[in-house]
């Protein structure tokens, strides 16, 4: 096996217009809609959403809302990605703070989203 890269992740969520809100307006994710499905375009990945009781077949075993935990690389300067939180009223619950990624230092600060997914924001310093 060749493994080339990650091409998207499913997050179980217990509303997708509330995800999706949350994402287009504090992230920068573009909403896609295909086989009558939702999902998040963010950079070259897409973070598929599934409802919590109605999620796509095959799934995971035991898919629960809040259970994500990643990363999403930003090319902003993380203090004004603090700044972009906090008007949109975001908490930061951690950082901003020194991390190692893939390709090497990143700087990030974590927020939680609707479903109390932790999500990083994370800007590289290589």
């Amino acid at each position: 096996m060749d493994p080339q890269g990650i091409d998207h992740l499913v997050l179980t969520v217990a509303d997708t217009e509330r995800t999706c809100a949350f994402y287009e307006r504090v992230v920068g994710a573009e909403r896609v809609e295909f086989d009558g499905r939702l999902a998040l375009r963010i950079g070259e990945q897409k973070v598929n959403l599934h409802v919590a009781g109605e999620e796509y077949d095959p799934h995971a075993t035991e898919p629960v809302p809040g259970s994500g935990d990643f990363c999403v690389l930003v090319s902003t300067p993380i203090e004004k990605v603090e700044r972009k939180l906090d008007e949109e009223g975001v908490e930061v619950i951690h950082g901003p703070t020194e991390k190692v990624g893939t390709h090497g230092p990143l700087r990030s600060v974590y927020v939680r989203d609707p479903d109390g997914n932790l999500v990083e924001l994370a800007e590289p310093r290589y």
